[in-house]
C-alpha cells in the first residue's frame, strides 16, 4: 500500500539515503528487533505457557512463514525438533 503523496516519499528517501550505511543499517536492525518483540508478545498474550520449541516454533511462522514453502518450513522445523 502506498497512500504517501509521490512528493513526501521522496523526501523521505532522501532524507534516510542520506545517511551512512552504517546508520541505515542499525536503523534497520532496530527494526527488526522492534518487530520481534511485538510478535513475541502477541504469541505469549495468545498462549500462556509455551515451552522453547513451541515458542521459536511459533516466531519462526510469524516472521519467516510467507517467504518460505510449506516443505522447506517443515525441514527448518524437523531440524530444531532434533537439535
Amino acid at each position: 500500500m502506498n497512500d504517501e503523496p509521490a512528493d513526501i516519499e521522496d523526501r523521505f528517501r532522501k532524507m534516510i539515503m542520506a545517511r551512512s550505511p552504517q546508520d541505515r543499517l542499525a536503523m534497520a536492525c532496530r527494526m527488526f528487533a522492534t518487530a520481534k518483540a511485538l510478535v513475541y508478545a502477541g504469541i505469549k498474550e495468545e498462549h500462556d505457557l509455551m515451552d522453547s520449541y513451541e515458542l521459536r516454533k511459533q516466531m519462526f511462522c510469524r516472521i519467516y512463514g510467507h517467504d518460505v514453502g510449506e516443505s522447506e518450513k517443515a525441514k527448518i522445523l524437523d531440524s530444531w525438533n532434533h537439535a
